[in-house]
């Protein structure tokens, strides 16, 4: 999904929520929950955009609507030895759209 086609998406009232997900190495992906599933964020070539930091999607999303919108870090310890088996939830803090100083 490209910038252009979220703002439309969130102006129709069809984006449910964003995520804004932490990868290795101080990148961030963004998805968009719709219609049950979840859409990456991609550039005008076609690549998967990825973000600079949380201040770097707020100036991204400057157009979009207010939706809920959450910073996803994945559990650490998936990747631990010796604890115990079975999938850890990530990690899900609620974060606003807009820089608040």
């Amino acid at each position: 999904m490209k910038l252009h086609d979220l703002s439309t998406h969130a102006l129709a009232g069809r984006i449910e929520a964003l995520d804004l997900i932490s990868l290795e190495g101080g990148i961030y992906v963004l998805e968009a929950h719709m219609d049950g599933r979840c859409h990456a964020l991609h550039d005008e070539r076609g690549k998967v955009w990825h973000l600079r930091s949380v201040e770097h999607a707020r100036d991204l999303l400057q157009e979009v609507p207010e939706l809920p919108f959450h910073l996803v870090h994945q559990s650490p310890y998936d990747e631990m030895c010796g604890l115990s088996e079975g999938r850890r939830e990530p990690l899900r803090v609620p974060i606003g759209m807009r820089s608040h100083w």
